[in-house]
């Protein structure tokens, strides 16, 4: 007898936007751990492990980013305040994709412009979709 492996059903828009936003954290917690990886972060300008206050911002930043995924998926604030949120969000991608396009660091440009104008299109689709992560039962009727 074989098994089918158990795959979730697809959450739709915000899958993607998720699945890098966590990406993204996990680079940024790797940077405030002491991941050598300087030329990929801040333009570029520190080789290897980034000085203390770069590490401090990483941190901070991946508990941004990682409230992000959880907002993204539709665990927390109501419509209103997560549309706004993930439409803030993508606004701040596309900031972050011309500076990642203009940075003096080779890897920003190839690798993280890609990822935050992928991040700024999706969150936008995201931010438009309907709240996923809630099922419907007896507290929420009706709810998808």
């Amino acid at each position: 007898m074989t098994r089918r492996p158990f795959r979730r059903a697809p959450q739709g828009p915000v899958d993607l936007p998720a699945a890098l936003l966590a990406v993204v954290g996990g680079f940024q917690a790797a940077l405030a751990a002491g991941a050598p990886w300087g030329e990929a972060a801040y333009g570029g300008a520190h080789r290897g492990v980034l000085p203390a206050k770069y590490r401090a911002s990483s941190a901070l930043s991946t508990l941004v980013y990682a409230a992000l995924v959880q907002v993204t998926l539709g665990r927390g604030p109501g419509p209103t305040a997560r549309r706004r949120i993930l439409t803030a969000a993508s606004g701040l991608m596309m900031v972050g994709t011309a500076m990642n396009l203009a940075s003096r660091s080779r890897i920003e440009r190839l690798v993280w412009t890609p990822v935050a104008g992928t991040l700024a299109v999706t969150l936008l689709r995201a931010a438009r979709a309907p709240r996923t992560g809630v099922t419907s039962g007896p507290g929420n009727p009706g709810r998808p």
